[in-house]
Parts: C-alpha cells; structure tokens; sequence
C-alpha cells in the first residue's frame, strides 16, 4: 500500500469521526442538556468508563446534583431524575433500551421477559406467567422456603462455633438460588446443604454481571459471543448449569405429575389451556431468567439490609426489642412480618439506599416522540431513570438523602410520598415479575437473621466493597456470626 493510499485512508476516517463528533456535540436535538462532555458524542465512553471504575451509580448521582433533572450521558441518551418521570417514562408503553437484549440466556433464541424489547411482546409473556409469580401461589411455597431457612440458620450456627468468618456474599446467594429452586421446581439445588458453589454457578454469575454490563452497550456483539448457539453446543456457555438445571426439571416434571402447584405447574397449565399463545420454550426461558436474575438481586438486597442494620446499633437495638416482643415463630411467617413497623421502616431504608440494580432502566422514545417533565424528546432517544439517582433525590428524602436512617418511614405522612419514588424492583410493564417471592423471602430472612443472630464484621473500619455491574455485588466484608441468646 502506497504512502498516499495510506494518508487518503487516514484522512478520510479522520473526516468522519470529526463530522460524527461536531453533529453530535453541536448539532443535536440534545445539545442544550448538560452532560458530561465525553457522553455529548459518544453512546458508551462514559458509561464504559465508569463500569470499569464500578460505580456508574455514583456518576449519576453526581450528575443530577450538578444539573439538574435532565443529564446527557450518551449523545443519544438522556438521564432522568424527576418523580413525575416513573409515571411518563417508566409506566408507558415505551418499548424498552436496546441495553435489555443482553438477557437473552443462553443465547439470543431464549428472549425471556427481561430480554423482550417491544412493549406489546413484553406484556404478552408477562400475562402467560403472572399465575405462577403472584402472591397466592408464592405464600403456597413458605413451608419449603422455611426449610431453606433452617438450613442456613444451621450453616451460620455451625460457622460460629467454629470461629471463622462468614462471607454473606456467598451465602445470601446459595439461599437465593434454593429458594428459587423450591417456588420454580419444588425443589432445593442443595446449595445451602452442601455449602458449595455447585457448577460454579455463583462464580459464573460474577463473570455474567460484568459481561452483561460492558456488552449491554454492544448488544449486535452478544449475538457473535455468548448468544451465538454455537457456544451453547460447545458448553461453553457460563450460565449452562442453570441451563440444564432448568431442562432437568421441566423434563423430570413430564414424568411425575404429582408435584404441588409450582411456577413452572402454573405456567405448564397456562401452556395447556392456551397452546397459541405460548409454548415449552417460553417455560424453559423464563425459568432460566428467574434463576439467573432472581439470585444476584436478592444476595445483593439482604446483604445491604445486613451491612446497614450491623453499622446502626441503636436501630439494630431497636429493631430487636420488636422482633423479641413479637413472639414469633421459629422461622418467621410473612404474614407476622407484616405487622412489625420497625422492620419494615427498616427494609425499606436499606432498598433505598442499596438498590439491586446500579444501571439506568431505559425506554425509547415512540415515533411521534414524546414530553418528559415539560420536555419534547425526538424520536429514537434513550430515556434513562437511575433508580438510586431517585431514591437520593433530596426534595423527598431531605438533606440526609444518602444516608441509612429507617426513622424517616415510621412517619406514616412522610411514608407516603417516599412510597411513590420507590422503584428498586422497577415500575410499570417492566417491574420485576418475581418481586412478591423476593419480598417473602427478604422479610422472614431478615426478620430470623436480626432475632436469631449477633454479627459483626471483621473489620468494620474497612467497610465492604461493591461494584455495580447492572446489578449491584457487595463483597469483602467478613462478618463473625454468634447465635444470639435472649
């Protein structure tokens, strides 16, 4: 290749980037809303940057308290942070960001609800399967979450009397994981019993956080890499132990019909009663998204609840004299957890100041385009609402925004208005579908940890460590685990 050759290559990519840069910085629809500059012409740079930094919830926050209501952080993509923006962006029928195909698991030809883009498909599939999430049919799984329960209270007992440390990252997730297992299959993984990191599923899911995270903004990649079905023929697929787990069961499941009524039951009547509007496929899918979402995000809940509860001992102090004087029952009931206030203030607050998920749910603006907060916004413009950038906005929470304080809840008043900026598990068609089993399990696991246990962390000078790679992982921080005496 001839040295001019070469120059008129070089000249000519140089033209385009610079056209690229000076239309999207000056000449967009968006131009006007502040931002960081990086984001003005580029859809990745600054979120790259900060998920390898693992703090994009940060960064937002920053943002908004800099700007104001409206940030750029992509040059076609605007950040929100306005109550009013959860009823306009969030519970529309706006499909949703481009970033939602990375769940497709294991590959791109099992589009569970969290992967589904459009609206109308969305909520489609979220009809098929509502039977098997609602708080009827989850109450009906208690007795067998209650012995997952028992066996993680013995697993901390033993730790205990052993005098080492108890990683709750590790824990919290073997919980999850069974807890799954027994409302979706009506059956325990064995995480807990054993102790272990079966298929290394839970080291898989680190690995998934981070790739979801960085190729969220490169979904047309995840059809080359994870979600190409080659890797799924090869095993190489990270998530291929739920994968077949899921199989196993649904296959196991033909050949004993004697099961109680379970989500995947729920669901297989569902295939039964209308076989046009659904099929197996769409069973195995979401039974795979249940296990793969449900497991990070609760880990990452109870952890925070936890983490919070430990570092605040006059509301731990508080906290227990409700739980002693509740008279209990051995492993909580949900409905007696509903009727100890201080719990809930308590739950709540660490929800709010530890959502599970760091990134932004996004929607994208319908072809006629549409009005934010007073604000038109063009067709085709990702509109983002930072859970945590709402859950710190300081017109509601007051100047002590960013800090744990559950004594902002017991003024049923005030509660009131909190309640409605409260999105951890999401809003509108797209709010997590599995959020009544992960509300029963957080509050009697919450409830039992507080009454039954002292924790305290190795070294609590040196705090805990968490990255948000979409959901939120806090890891590091050894706790030592005593039964507590009464």
């Amino acid at each position: 290749m001839s040295v001019s050759v070469l120059l008129g290559i070089l000249a000519t990519v140089a033209f385009v980037l610079s056209t690229t840069f000076v239309r999207r910085r000056y000449f967009s629809t968006l131009s006007n809303i502040p931002g960081p500059f990086v984001a003005s012409f580029s859809a990745s740079l600054w979120h790259l940057w900060h998920i390898f930094t693992g703090h994009v919830e940060e960064a937002v926050i920053e943002q908004h308290q800099k700007h104001g209501t409206f940030v750029r952080i992509g040059h076609n993509e605007i950040s929100i942070c306005d109550p009013a923006a959860i009823r306009q962006v969030l519970m529309s029928h706006m499909d949703k960001g481009p970033t939602y195909a990375i769940f497709s698991m294991p590959d791109k030809r099992y589009v569970n609800q969290m992967a589904e883009v459009r609206c109308s498909e969305h909520m489609r599939k979220a009809k098929n399967l509502a039977a098997g999430y609602s708080l009827t049919n989850v109450v009906k799984t208690e007795p067998f979450i209650d012995g997952a329960l028992q066996t993680l209270r013995t697993q901390l007992e033993t730790s205990g009397s052993s005098k080492f440390p108890v990683k709750f990252e590790q824990w919290f997730n073997y919980l999850a994981f069974d807890v799954l297992g027994e409302a979706t299959f009506s059956q325990s993984f064995g995480f807990l019993a054993t102790g272990q990191d079966i298929g290394d599923t839970v080291a898989n899911n680190i690995f998934l956080r981070l790739y979801i995270s960085i190729l969220g903004h490169f979904p047309w990649a995840h059809d080359y890499l994870l979600a190409n079905p080659l890797i799924e023929y090869f095993n190489l697929t990270p998530s291929m132990h739920v994968f077949d787990t899921c199989m196993a069961a649904i296959k196991s499941r033909s050949q004993n019909p004697e099961v109680r009524k379970d989500m995947l039951e729920q669901w297989k009547d569902q295939l039964a009663k209308y076989p046009n509007r659904m099929d197996e496929i769409e069973i195995l899918t979401n039974a795979v998204g249940n296990l793969g979402a449900g497991s990070d995000t609760v880990s990452s809940v109870l952890q925070g609840f936890v983490y919070y509860m430990i570092s605040d001992p006059e509301m731990l102090s508080m906290l227990r004299k409700e739980l002693d004087e509740a008279n209990l029952a051995d492993i909580p009931t949900f409905a007696e957890t509903q009727n100890l206030p201080i719990l809930q203030a308590c739950i709540k607050e660490s929800l709010r100041v530890h959502p599970p998920v760091g990134f932004g749910l996004t929607r994208i603006a319908p072809t006629e385009g549409v009005t934010i907060c007073s604000r038109h916004f063009a067709a085709g413009t990702i509109l983002s609402v930072n859970i945590w950038a709402m859950h710190q906005l300081k017109s509601l929470f007051g100047e002590d925004a960013a800090v744990f304080n559950p004594r902002r809840w017991l003024d049923p008043s005030q509660a009131s208005k909190m309640n409605s900026v409260m999105i951890a598990f999401g809003a509108g068609y797209n709010q997590c579908p599995g959020q009544n089993l992960a509300k029963l399990e957080l509050y009697k696991t919450c409830a039992m940890l507080m009454r039954d246990f002292d924790i305290r962390m190795v070294d609590p000078e040196k705090g805990w460590k968490y990255e948000t790679y979409f959901t939120v992982a806090p890891h590091d921080w050894p706790c030592y685990v005593r039964r507590r005496t009464v």
